[in-house]
């Protein structure tokens, strides 16, 4: 687990609009196509969790999330807990 600091110093939330479309779109995709990303008790098609993801960052229940550390972006509920430490600091 990390540390208050740790999270300050390596993620950063990245608003979506500062992706181009393309760029998002690929986001979402690696996200989606990720092994272990639950959606539920019945099994999705892509194009759905695809809309299922892309609906959640539109409506601010989810966000982009950037790791320095590993140069990776996520994509975290809004109401993570990694998240509310952000939001102490």
């Amino acid at each position: 687990m990390l540390s208050e600091v740790d999270v300050n110093m390596s993620i950063h939330i990245i608003p979506k609009n500062k992706l181009s479309a393309k760029a998002l779109k690929g986001v979402i995709e690696e996200f989606i196509s990720r092994g272990g990303t639950d959606y539920g008790a019945i099994e999705s098609s892509m194009e759905i969790k695809f809309k299922q993801v892309k609906d959640k960052l539109k409506n601010g229940l989810a966000v982009l999330v950037y790791d320095d550390e590993t140069e990776t972006t996520n994509i975290f509920l809004s109401d993570d807990p990694i998240l509310k430490k952000l939001d102490k600091e």
